[in-house]
């Protein structure tokens, strides 16, 4: 006969699963519980399938210890979270000690962390997902975690979401349909938000919008943040219908006390600068009424399902109102 051990290790065994990821093949076994997620982007995933993290790392430094109030600490996702999670330093670069205070059984990660991947596997079973491809990720972590039949609805749900969306911006996009898609901090430096490089393009054209870009460029030019240069930035606003400025700002104080704080924190001083800008006012789309200015945190730092229903409320809320 087998001891209890004997048995419960069986059993395990029998629950492992082998998750494909970027940097190779990772053995999960059982139901992890003390789970830790690299930056908000992977923190969205693991909240959106119900689950919740003992350790988080920030993309910047927001917050100073360890994450006891997270409605308040963690922008859009903290009042998701109910436990207290470690603060386990930031994504690209996490505390060792840290990490091992949560002593994990799984450790979420992105290609940011290649680089620390054994390190990071000798203290967990470690996946590290791809930086953009959010159907991808949710699909990986939800085997790590045995909730595949709820990440498939999940999708699904997202899918039937840009559905009705569509048809609510038909209108529009048949009055409307070029878009010049930014992303910039300052109204001096901007990136094209393009349909391969992040959620805040490819939601855009799935919602039957034309991006616009600069002539010549190549898919592999569009996978990248691609600049935009000051002698070409007034022939894109001029093709433009209306222009989408995706704002963010990193000088922020350590402490924030709402999601509304901090969006303000990244629109306000693009705004300012905008408003200040003689190009940007010369623009047919300035002076109709049609630029609009949402937190590229929604889109780029949030590219799965909670970041794309806040990116949609958002358009819904300022292009439904528009001119």
């Amino acid at each position: 006969m087998r001891s209890t051990s004997e048995q419960s290790s069986t059993n395990q065994s029998a629950t492992c699963r082998t998750i494909v990821h970027q940097m190779g093949k990772t053995e999960v076994c059982g139901q992890p519980q003390n789970i830790i997620a690299l930056g908000p982007y992977v923190l969205e995933l693991l909240l959106s399938l119900g689950e919740q993290p003992a350790g988080f790392a920030d993309h910047i430094s927001l917050h100073q210890g360890d994450y006891n109030n997270p409605t308040a600490q963690i922008p859009y996702l903290g009042a998701r979270i109910t436990t207290q999670p470690v603060n386990v330093g930031l994504a690209y670069s996490p505390a060792f000690e840290s990490l091992l205070r949560v002593q994990p059984d799984l450790i979420l990660a992105t290609e940011l962390n290649a680089a620390q991947y054994q390190q990071l596997s000798d203290v967990a079973p470690t996946l590290v997902l791809k930086n953009f491809d959010p159907q991808a990720n949710l699909r990986t972590v939800a085997m790590a975690i045995d909730r595949s039949e709820q990440a498939e609805q999940l999708i699904a749900t997202t899918e039937q979401s840009f559905a009705a969306a569509k048809q609510s911006f038909a209108p529009i996009v048949a009055a409307h349909p070029r878009v010049l898609a930014l992303t910039s901090s300052d109204a001096q430096e901007f990136y094209l938000a393009t349909a391969f490089n992040s959620q805040c393009g490819a939601a855009i054209e799935k919602l039957g919008f034309q991006l616009v870009y600069p002539p010549g460029l190549s898919e592999s030019d569009l996978r990248v943040p691609a600049p935009v240069s000051l002698e070409i930035l007034p022939q894109l606003m001029n093709e433009a219908d209306f222009i989408l400025l995706l704002g963010f700002n990193w000088n922020l104080p350590n402490q924030l006390d709402t999601s509304e704080q901090f969006q303000q924190s990244q629109l306000n001083p693009l705004k300012q600068r905008w408003q200040e800008n003689p190009i940007a006012q010369s623009s047919e789309a300035a002076q109709s009424g049609r630029v609009y200015f949402i937190p590229a945190y929604l889109c780029l730092g949030l590219p799965g399902a909670i970041g794309t229903d806040l990116y949609l409320n958002e358009l819904k809320q300022q292009l439904l109102s528009s001119p």
